[in-house]
């Protein structure tokens, strides 16, 4: 084996990204993953000429404007806007929480009305202090729309009742007191148009990869591999569970090919209500302008990580944020891997935020 300035644990977008940087700054880079397939959770499956979200739906969106201008190099993004919808029981809402949700729920027609009836929802909880996250949504919203919109799909994400959440995992919920259906409110959105797979794999171009590859494995027999470790698994994996196991939830995706054009009429349904024990619906010809003569839903149903599965979402209670402190103290004993990305970092962070975080770790690397 050849010996490398960095090894790169993780193709997804951390990895990818900080690849491609320090490729174009002349460093020799080699990228492993565990998987078949590179890209992480935005890799994208063909189910015949649809391009199928694998690992939940992903739509790019941000305010910042050097990663817009900064991934638009590698691909074109459509004009896709996020607009998802709600199911409780048989009654369909839309989302975010704006006049229509408003309207639907209650029947208001104006802003005035709205914030009228929200107030009156709230007026209860006003001098409480949220001790659990349905106090937590009862002072922000109220009693309807927790119930009918919050307080399931939650427990359902979570696998725990809401009142043995923390209340910080909602510190806020936004109201929008326009008919607006736009979920983000960032000024640049959009799904490439060549696909995320074409994305990573043009980040990747002129690094070293091997898939299929299990880092304590690899470096076991390649223990002088490369000068650095960039690592983007999990932190608590990496120094062995030495200080116990943090908790993650996992998902489990059941997918539907449907002899039809079309089926729920949008790309997204959340699903609020007890009566099902998915969290929500994807329905992927939207994301792209084909036009597939059939198509694909995808189920989502959450459950708790087990070893084997794939972490999606760190429990950032109160519990595993010492944990994970108590790993980052570890990390800081070793200067020679940088920690990065969703796992490595025992944090949720959306594409952009992924990408702005490799772009800094590059940019730091640059500067030593």
């Amino acid at each position: 084996m050849l010996r490398y300035d960095y090894l790169i644990v993780g193709a997804g977008l951390f990895g990818s990204v900080f690849a491609r940087e320090m490729t174009d700054a002349g460093k020799r880079c080699l990228v492993i993953d565990r998987r078949p397939h590179i890209g992480g959770n935005i890799w994208c499956a063909q189910m015949e000429d649809i391009c199928v979200h694998r690992y939940g739906a992903h739509i790019f969106h941000t305010g910042d404007e050097e990663v817009w201008q900064y991934v638009r190099r590698f691909v074109t993004f459509n004009d896709y806007v996020h607009a998802p919808m709600a199911r409780c029981g048989d009654a369909l809402f839309n989302l975010p929480f704006n006049m229509n949700t408003f309207s639907q729920l209650w029947g208001v027609r104006t802003p005035g009305e709205a914030q009228a009836k929200l107030a009156a929802q709230t007026e209860p909880y006003r001098d409480i202090e949220p001790a659990n996250l349905e106090e937590q949504s009862l002072k922000l919203v109220g009693r309807d729309i927790y119930e009918t919109l919050i307080r399931h799909y939650t427990q359902k994400q979570w696998g725990r009742p809401c009142t043995e959440l923390p209340a910080f995992i909602i510190r806020r919920l936004p109201l929008r007191f326009t008919y607006d259906n736009n979920y983000f409110s960032h000024p640049h959105q959009g799904i490439p148009v060549e696909g995320y797979n074409a994305l990573t794999q043009r980040l990747l171009e002129g690094s070293d990869l091997r898939l299929n590859t299990d880092y304590r494995d690899f470096i076991a027999h390649h223990p002088h591999i490369a000068e650095k470790t960039v690592y983007s698994g999990a932190i608590d994996e990496f120094f062995g569970y030495q200080l116990g196991a943090l908790a993650y939830r996992t998902v489990r995706f059941e997918d539907e090919m449907l002899d039809a054009a079309y089926s729920q009429g949008c790309a997204v349904i959340n699903y609020t209500g007890p009566e099902e024990s998915f969290t929500r619906a994807i329905e992927h010809r939207y994301f792209l302008s084909a036009q597939p003569k059939k198509t694909v839903i995808t189920r989502e149903y959450p459950c708790e990580w087990q070893p084997g599965m794939e972490p999606f979402y760190p429990v950032n209670d109160a519990r595993n944020q010492a944990l994970y402190h108590r790993y980052a103290a570890l990390a800081r004993t070793r200067p020679d891997v940088i920690f990065g990305g969703r796992l490595g970092s025992y944090r949720y962070m959306d594409m952009d935020q992924t990408i702005r975080a490799a772009l800094d770790a590059a940019a730091l690397e640059k500067s030593r």
